[in-house]
């Protein structure tokens, strides 16, 4: 089994199910008491809230780039980062490493694809929806990505910082955002890609009218599927 390197925290609600979900994974695949190795770089999220909000990339883009470097130097063998919206510094992270980085972008465009849908609204942090470094990695993956309006937008990023980052779950928020995917449906959405690794809290397959595609449920299976070789 490879050692998988995980930066997490951002926020530590979602790195905790990153974890639980990694070791219930490689358990159903071995059996008995097997569990992952993994070498998590927690960080503080406050410092990257922050630096977000004031568009300091380059700070966080080395914060996570020694995060990373200190994993490879830990034993890991192949490195993933723990949230979308910090995707927006991965070649900071890949430069500063010679071990694989699963993108999750890309593995979560390998699923929408498989599943034949096509233009998947992505629902995320107001960064990940209104920049163009994951939707342009989408695109490039021959996905029409979909975001909601401005309004929508706005819900959901107050439900990711203002709630589920700090470990709270509305039934409320639960359903506003049902009804922005049964607007966006309605426009042509064929599918929902929970673009925040937080959203898996509150949204799951099932919910609402389309397809759901939890990134952190799909970047945790290609991490196992690298760690114990099932590709092969």
């Amino acid at each position: 089994m490879k050692t998988i390197g995980l930066i997490g925290g951002m926020s530590w609600e979602s790195s905790a199910i990153y974890y639980r979900l990694f070791n219930e994974a490689v358990r159903a695949e071995l059996g008995g008491l097997h569990s992952a190795r993994l070498v998590m770089w927690s960080v503080d999220f406050d410092d990257i809230a922050r630096q977000q909000a004031e568009g300091d990339w380059e700070a966080s883009g080395r914060l996570l780039a020694d995060a990373a470097a200190a994993l490879e130097r830990a034993g890991a063998d192949a490195i993933l980062l723990a949230t979308n919206t910090m995707h927006k510094v991965s070649d900071a992270i890949t430069g500063a490493i010679s071990v694989p980085f699963l993108h999750l972008a890309d593995v979560t465009a390998e699923a929408v694809k498989a599943s034949g849908a096509n233009k998947p609204l992505v629902l995320a942090t107001r960064y990940t929806m209104e920049q163009r470094f994951y939707l342009d990695r989408l695109e490039r993956a021959g996905l029409q990505p979909l975001v909601p309006e401005q309004a929508d937008r706005d819900t959901v990023h107050r439900i990711i910082y203002d709630e589920l980052c700090r470990g709270v779950v509305k039934a409320g928020s639960r359903e506003a955002l049902l009804a922005i995917i049964a607007r966006e449906a309605a426009k042509g959405a064929d599918g929902v890609i929970l673009g925040c690794t937080e959203l898996g809290m509150i949204l799951a397959a099932g919910d609402g009218p389309l397809p759901v595609f939890d990134t952190t449920r799909l970047h945790v299976a290609a991490g196992v599927a690298y760690a114990l070789n099932l590709n092969a």
